[in-house]
């Protein structure tokens, strides 16, 4: 099956959107002035390696232009509570605060400092209550 292996975020301020990412989920960036691009690493592996975990994904921040403006990922944490409180602190604001999906976990979705809207995962049980 062909799972998700990238993801495009837009942005006005490059710099603005890493450093939001950063601070909060802790994703390393690789920047490409050329291209109007960074890559983004979001776990310590890269994706495919020994010690990569299976379902993580890196992707990348571009310069946002008229054609090709808009995207949304979910991105897991382990307290949507603690998350939301940490985004709204860094310039994110809530869009729509915790929600069950009975017998799973929960969701949210914000909208960060670049006018993106995103989703947050929590999952039900050990580490997600």
């Amino acid at each position: 099956m062909g799972g998700v292996v990238h993801f495009e975020i837009p942005a006005d301020d490059e710099d603005r959107a890493r450093n939001f990412y950063h601070s909060n989920f802790g994703w390393s960036f690789q920047v490409i002035p050329e291209s109007e691009y960074s890559l983004a690493q979001t776990s310590g592996q890269q994706p495919g390696s020994a010690d990569a975990p299976p379902t993580s994904i890196n992707g990348g921040i571009y310069r946002r232009n008229a054609g090709l403006n808009s995207v949304v990922v979910t991105i897991e944490v382990a307290d949507i509570d603690a998350a939301l409180q940490s985004i709204n602190a860094s310039g994110g604001s809530t869009l729509r605060g915790k929600m069950e999906v009975p017998g799973s976990g929960w969701n949210a979705y914000f909208t960060d400092p670049e006018g993106n809207v995103i989703g947050l995962w929590q999952n039900a049980g050990p580490g997600g209550s």
